[in-house]
């Protein structure tokens, strides 16, 4: 079985190649994958060759890990059936010389069924957006946390950590962004420069811009005891001065990837009308236009989530 993906050769060498699938077994799927997503975190550190050292990386590689897709072959163990809709967060699927650490930008993939959820399909291609938004509830659900008052970014993460906050009943929180096109599109919540907020006082700060140098900055904004949950990623040291964090009291605390369970609720959520994925997808682009869709996804700043379509792929 052959399959079209998405290959990273390299830092910005990036094409699209037919590629051998492995033999799916009585536990695994076969999907046909519809929509792929582009990650501006980690793919972009990836596709740039600015990513940290991290255990299975190297290239080339098939990327992404946001696929919505449909079931075409289902194995006697799965409990799946055909033509139901999935999303797949990657998978490590390919034959060859193929680093496996995402593997989800194929119109194939081979995948234990205990990895895929079920998702509605009338989501369209919004179902790849669910381990972002699951990414965004484990932020927010963690131990002992509390809902953010301020976020910083108001890209797709940022989005999603605002409409979260609300869907959860806490007030709704102020949102920065120094990007003046990136400020419409709130719901429910205010989206403002940091120049123009006076606040000195905020309980919770969630940072989902990833950009560095910010601590110094977030610990003037929270009051005595306030906590600043860092939701990028970084890829420079995170540092910040002592004597004003220690005057505040600030805590620290880093979010990393969803877990299992942040899938489940966070596609309940989305079932139940609490949690929208409308108007996060501002980019689409034929899968055959890869290349192109990667540099719109991380260079043009209007661009808040680009999304492959497959359904003219072989």
């Amino acid at each position: 079985m052959r399959t079209t993906a998405v290959i990273l050769e390299g830092p910005r060498k990036l094409g699209l190649e037919s590629l051998g699938l492995v033999t799916p077994g009585p536990a695994d799927l076969v999907v046909e994958v519809s929509h792929s997503g582009i990650s501006t975190g980690t793919e972009k550190l990836f596709y740039t060759g600015t990513m940290p050292p991290f255990p299975g990386m190297g290239y080339p590689l098939v990327p992404g890990y946001e696929s919505a897709g449909e079931v075409v072959e289902a194995g006697p163990d799965t409990g799946f059936r055909i033509g139901e809709r999935v999303f797949v967060p990657g998978a490590n699927c390919f034959t060859g010389d193929v680093k496996g650490l995402f593997g989800g930008a194929s119109r194939r993939l081979v995948t234990k069924a205990s990895r895929v959820s079920r998702i509605d399909p009338a989501l369209g291609a919004e179902g790849a957006l669910l381990a972002l938004a699951a990414t965004a509830r484990h932020a927010l659900a963690g131990f002992n946390t509390a809902l953010p008052d301020l976020i910083v970014g108001h890209g797709t993460l940022g989005r999603l950590l605002a409409r979260l906050t609300i869907a959860a009943g806490a007030p709704a929180p102020t949102v920065w962004d120094i990007n003046p096109a990136r400020r419409d599109g709130a719901e429910g919540y205010s989206v403002i420069a940091p120049e123009d907020d006076p606040r000195r006082d905020y309980r919770s700060v969630y940072d989902a811009s990833g950009a560095k140098g910010m601590l110094d900055q977030l610990v003037m904004r929270i009051a005595k005891g306030g906590e600043v949950v860092l939701v990028g990623f970084y890829t420079e040291p995170v540092a910040f001065a002592f004597p004003p964090a220690f005057m505040k009291e600030a805590r620290f605390r880093i979010a990393s990837e969803w877990q299992p369970d942040d899938l489940v609720a966070t596609r309940a959520l989305i079932e139940s009308g609490a949690l929208s994925l409308k108007g996060l997808i501002t980019h689409t682009r034929p899968a055959a236009q890869a290349a192109e869709a990667y540099e719109t996804a991380f260079g043009d700043p209007a661009c808040l989530k680009m999304i492959l379509d497959w359904s003219g792929t072989a």
